[in-house]
């Protein structure tokens, strides 16, 4: 096998498991380690200024690289972990040259993976491919809720990124559900179990 067979390693990681509303965004990326990339990490430690920044040069300099969106609607009909691991998948199986191995960050591996893969407890903190796909999976998804919030004004979705916030339980409360909104998660769905009534 070529040195450059051996280096095909993808680093994959999620963001949005936790949020009430939006997407699950997924990512995978194969590092070039001829165009190394300073300061990579968990996103969820990095300022969100420093974080942009990472995710132009990885989008830059990576050999590969793939971001799955799995939408709300996919997350209430399967459950957020399966749409999570569904997501992941099908990130890898996008990336082009294919890895030959896939470091998932987390304790669950998905069933159905492209290649050969190893979940690692952590990984966004401790292996670049995978602080690398943190990144871009954050990015994104943030980019995304800012795009909702426009849609969708008055819940604060730039701001909290459709976390359970005091201010999005709040707006939940006061507005109802909108059409992101997870109907499967609890706050959600005790708001619209009544009118089902």
């Amino acid at each position: 096998m070529t040195p450059e067979r051996l280096l095909l390693i993808a680093g994959v990681d999620e963001a949005g498991r936790g949020p009430l509303a939006g997407p699950v965004v997924t990512a995978a990326v194969i590092l070039d380690p001829a165009r190394p990339i300073d300061g990579l990490d968990d996103s969820k430690v990095l300022a969100e200024p420093v974080r942009e920044s990472l995710a132009v040069l990885i989008r830059a300099r990576a050999l590969a690289f793939a971001v799955c969106v799995v939408d709300p609607v996919e997350i209430d009909r399967i459950n957020i972990l399966r749409a999570t691991l569904v997501g992941m998948t099908r990130a890898l199986a996008m990336l082009s040259p294919a890895p030959l191995l896939a470091l998932v960050d987390g304790n669950h591996l998905p069933k159905d993976l492209p290649c050969p893969g190893r979940a690692v407890i952590g990984g966004d903190a401790s292996e670049p491919a995978i602080s690398a796909a943190s990144i871009l999976a954050k990015t994104e998804r943030d980019r995304l809720m800012r795009d909702w919030d426009a849609v969708h004004p008055g819940y604060g979705f730039a701001r909290h990124k459709g976390y359970p916030t005091p201010e999005h339980l709040d707006a939940l409360e006061r507005l109802g559900p909108c059409p992101i909104h997870r109907t499967s998660f609890a706050p959600v769905r005790r708001l619209i179990a009544p009118a089902l009534l």
